[in-house]
């Protein structure tokens, strides 16, 4: 650009300097740069830790400098925030985190549908009328596209990944436009050995304390009202894996989560309920089985016997793709390193 200023429609224009990578970005809504920045200019001090570039605000300008690789995805995370201020949404920290993993995916997987070469960032989104989420990761864009497309979506890896958050909020989508007539979560209580009848209260009350976060995500994208609405006409229902046997669940979006605490028998049985318009998604993580010593999870086989089957998606999320606390990550990362050395370990010897 030869350091001449670059004039076009764009909200934004930019013009360089004479270092190749070196720039400086200009928003015209002086509003919108200064949340885009962040509150003493947190959300640019992340993008300086992540990419390792150096950005400095003044008004609504901001001159960014470091390799060029760096800086340009600097430039595509800035540009996809601003136009999310745009269009009436919000920025917080862990939306700048997203938004940086995404513009680093554009360099590192460019078959990703969802990005352009060096150009615009997209994101996948779920909406309803309180809420959008926009996927934070690349495994999280092809999550969301997963249940876009297929019947039944298993959605498996550790926790902290959204795999449970965004199925619940998916089905929040589908129930507000009239896709489905329900929503139903089960949820296998191993702890309670799924004899759940000494427990005080009614079912409801009963299993209340297994689906804490389908609850959590459900009153994130609905309001409370009309959540506890739904639930009293049964449009929401509560339904323990133990009393899913018989039914056929049509019109109806089916959430089985913690699904890796299944057997083998729980987990056919749910599976061959899903009933005209059905979507069904499975959510578990592998690694995590809190079944009897010896008992197969029916999770893991239900992933090896339908591999390849039509209609059928999974997903596969990593340590990478934790979106909590990067803490989360880290710990993650560790326990799999340790249970790695310890089935070596168990191997026998030659």
């Amino acid at each position: 650009m030869n350091g001449h200023e670059l004039t076009t429609s764009s909200p934004r224009q930019s013009k360089s300097q004479t270092d190749a990578n070196q720039f400086v970005l200009t928003f015209e809504n002086n509003r919108y740069a200064s949340e885009l920045f962040g509150q003493f200019d947190q959300n640019l001090k992340l993008l300086e830790q992540r990419l390792n570039i150096d950005a400095r605000a003044r008004g609504n300008s901001v001159s960014i400098s470091g390799e060029v690789m760096a800086t340009n995805q600097a430039r595509r995370a800035l540009d996809y925030l601003y136009d999310r201020l745009q269009k009436g949404g919000s920025i917080e920290l862990s939306d700048v985190e997203g938004a940086i993993r995404m513009a680093i995916a554009a360099d590192d997987q460019l078959s990703l549908p969802t990005m352009e070469r060096k150009a615009k960032l997209t994101m996948s989104q779920i909406s309803t009328r309180k809420k959008t989420i926009a996927a934070r990761t690349p495994t999280q864009d092809t999550y969301i596209r997963a249940l876009e497309r297929s019947e039944l979506v298993f959605g498996v890896g550790p926790a902290g990944t959204g795999k449970t958050y965004l199925a619940v909020a998916y089905a929040a989508q589908l129930l507000e436009r009239g896709a489905v007539d329900r929503i139903i979560l089960s949820r296998p209580a191993v702890e309670a050995g799924e004899r759940l009848g000494f427990l005080p209260g009614d079912m409801k009350e009963k299993v209340d304390p297994y689906l804490r976060p389908l609850y959590d995500a459900l009153y994130d994208m609905m309001p409370g009202d009309k959540v506890e609405r739904a639930i009293t006409a049964g449009v929401i229902e509560i339904a323990p894996l133990a009393f899913m046997r018989g039914r056929t669940l049509a019109n109806a979006a089916v959430i089985l989560d913690e699904a890796q605490n299944t057997t083998s028998m729980q987990m056919k049985m749910f599976l061959t309920r899903l009933g005209e318009n059905g979507r069904m998604i499975v959510t578990g993580d592998p690694s995590q089985v809190d079944l009897p010593r010896g008992v197969k999870s029916g999770l893991v086989e239900a992933l090896q016997i339908l591999k390849g089957v039509e209609g059928v998606s999974v997903v596969r999320f990593k340590d990478v793709d934790v979106v909590r606390h990067p803490m989360v990550a880290r710990i993650v990362r560790a326990y799999e390193a340790q249970t790695a050395v310890q089935d070596e370990s168990e191997l026998p010897d030659r």
